[in-house]
């Protein structure tokens, strides 16, 4: 558990022997939690979940979790304000949708930031994270475990490697930071969901659009594109979505019942960073055999991309944002 910046594995161990210095017998009874979150039960948000609900469920902890998926009990944007009042106990959040009300958020879904799933996790146990988890701390949150997706481009056009190939195409962007980024290189935007991007493709709507690895593979994009840019080594898309709890539900629990969170948050944690490198790998392989050519970008694309996100996102976010400046200094720093 991620209490005002505290490692996982310091937490881990230091609640299981207060658990053990506690004694089960001192439970007073079982507690049960409500994890909501939008997708499906294939996801692997979901997967997570269970992971978390699975693991503390066999700690005998008297501790239960019922997870409510494909926004059966609050519709995605909807769980924030029910979780920080204590009426929900978790989610499955991407935490850029909280990024009205939080503006330091939106840094969680924002281009040429994170390089790759390794720069990922460096990423989690930075000073620009503790910083994130302070702000949420003070709003009744915490973090019970970290967890970054990836994605990339793809084009009915050509490849997309640096921003000179995007000018003039009429590009579908995932998030206002991205269109943003994509305007300054030229593109005009076209907001739709991901659930349009085929037929929008299909009908010479849109030629271009960034989003998941795991979006492009589930919309068969692939049937659509002649080339697609993936998140390798260097990719430009990377989304923020931890599982996040109500402070109020984290503190109402007993050290017993922490320390088998904390340990479930863990292995969780482990699966999501596996599950998300699998994905991105899954994805360059259907477009290879569906005939798609592979476009890598390079150190030097990347950085071309970066010096334009600087220009444009990330000037925006400085202006929008009450100390954004420091806040975006120390994300830069993690390398």
């Amino acid at each position: 558990m991620k209490i005002f910046n505290s490692s996982l594995k310091a937490s881990v161990a230091a609640l299981a022997m207060a658990a053990t210095a506690f004694g089960m017998s001192n439970i007073a009874s079982a507690t049960t939690l409500k994890l909501s979150h939008q997708w499906s039960t294939s996801d692997v948000r979901h997967k997570v979940a269970e992971i978390i609900a699975n693991e503390v469920k066999a700690a005998n902890v008297d501790l239960e979790i019922q997870i409510f998926p494909s926004g059966s009990l609050f519709k995605a944007k909807e769980q924030w304000t029910p979780m920080e009042r204590g009426q929900l106990d978790m989610i499955v959040y991407p935490l850029a949708y909280a990024g009205g009300r939080h503006p330091e958020f939106n840094l969680t879904l924002m281009p040429a930031l994170i390089k790759n799933h390794d720069h990922a996790n460096r990423m989690n146990k930075s000073e620009f994270m503790g910083r994130l988890e302070k702000i949420l701390n003070d709003s009744g949150v915490v973090t019970v475990a970290h967890g970054w997706l990836a994605g990339g481009f793809a084009s009915t056009k050509g490849c997309i490697r640096t921003p000179d190939d995007v000018k003039g195409l009429q590009i579908r962007a995932a998030g206002k930071s991205f269109e943003q980024m994509l305007q300054g290189a030229g593109a005009s935007i076209a907001a739709m969901p991901s659930s349009e991007i085929y037929p929008a493709m299909q009908t010479g709507v849109l030629d271009a659009t960034n989003t998941s690895s795991s979006s492009f593979v589930s919309y068969r994009i692939y049937e659509q594109v002649k080339c697609y840019t993936p998140a390798g080594a260097n990719a430009l898309w990377f989304m923020y979505q931890p599982v996040l709890m109500s402070k109020k539900s984290y503190d109402a629990l007993n050290d017993a019942q922490k320390a088998a969170l904390a340990a479930a948050a863990e292995k969780a944690e482990a699966f999501y960073d596996a599950e998300g490198r699998k994905e991105d790998e899954t994805s360059v392989k259907v477009f290879k055999d569906n005939g798609v050519e592979i476009a890598d970008l390079t150190d030097e694309d990347f950085q071309k991309w970066q010096d334009l996100a600087k220009k444009t996102s990330y000037a925006e976010f400085v202006k929008e944002t009450p100390g954004g400046q420091e806040l975006l200094d120390l994300a830069l720093s993690v390398k």
